[in-house]
């Protein structure tokens, strides 16, 4: 039996939906979701902390991850730090969740 390709189409679809990682969400959008405004999202592209994939035309596109991660930049940046000192803050977060991982995952297989 050939299998129907609005089938696959609908089991990508929904792969997508369910992927953190997928850019789904255009910067006016993001930025909305957020409370922000979009000159935040681009000023942590250029801090390197989220690189947004970009769409056919040129338009950034953000994923559920990255939008954790900007959401936990403007809490600290709403509680008064810098945004540089956010960003830095946020990204030693995230290495220290890594490593703490990892050992986890280390000891497991001992």
């Amino acid at each position: 039996m050939i299998p129907d390709p609005r089938d696959t189409a609908a089991a990508d679809a929904a792969d997508k939906f369910d992927d953190e990682h997928y850019p789904a969400y255009t910067m006016g959008r993001a930025a909305e979701m957020l409370g922000t405004t979009p000159g935040f999202l681009r000023s942590l592209d250029e801090a390197k902390l989220i690189e947004p994939q970009r769409s056919a035309g040129g338009h950034r596109r953000y994923s559920r991850y990255q939008l954790r991660i900007a959401a936990r930049v403007r809490e600290l940046v709403d509680q008064g730090t810098g945004l540089d000192a956010a960003c830095r803050i946020v990204s030693l977060e995230d290495q220290l969740h890594e490593a703490q991982q990892l050992n986890a995952d280390l000891r497991r297989s001992d």
